[in-house]
């Protein structure tokens, strides 16, 4: 780890993760490396935190996608702050509490019906009597919305 910043192998050793992962996220706009005089990739070390926070958003069941968005509101060549973090995890948090309700919805209804509306199953607690969730939307939708 000379001045000229970390080599993927070395980001990749470091965050528990495949090179491929590396070069994927900066692909990807998650991060960004610079060249050295030999023209060999190089990260700062402020990579590392901007790894860690993509591993953990993505346990947390955020795409890469909204991970994208709100690196979008940091300043791009380093780590976000104690500040930043907090804003950037109560975002997150709200996202995280609607996916837990619907988990919770899918839990305690799976064993009475699968959601659908498709009435085939023997003991189905008849949800969609006469089918009217089909003239709102398709697929399963009880797992989706308050009927």
């Amino acid at each position: 780890m000379i001045n000229d910043g970390l080599t993927v192998g070395q980001v990749a050793k470091r965050c528990g993760i495949k090179v491929s992962s590396v070069h994927f996220y900066e692909s990807k706009g998650l991060i960004s490396s610079s060249r050295n005089s030999g023209n060999q990739r190089r990260f700062a070390k402020e990579v590392l935190r901007r790894v860690s926070i993509i591993k953990a958003a993505q346990k947390m069941g955020i795409s890469l996608q909204e991970i994208g968005e709100a690196f979008s509101t940091l300043p791009k060549h380093r780590a976000p702050n104690k500040s930043e973090w907090q804003t950037l995890s109560t975002q997150w948090q709200d996202k995280l509490n609607q996916r837990i309700v619907s988990l919770q919805n899918l839990r305690d209804r799976l064993t009475g019906c699968i959601g659908c509306g498709c009435l085939s199953m023997e003991r189905c607690p008849m949800y969609n009597d006469g089918d009217h969730l089909g003239e709102n939307a398709a697929g399963p939708v009880l797992l989706n919305a308050k009927y």
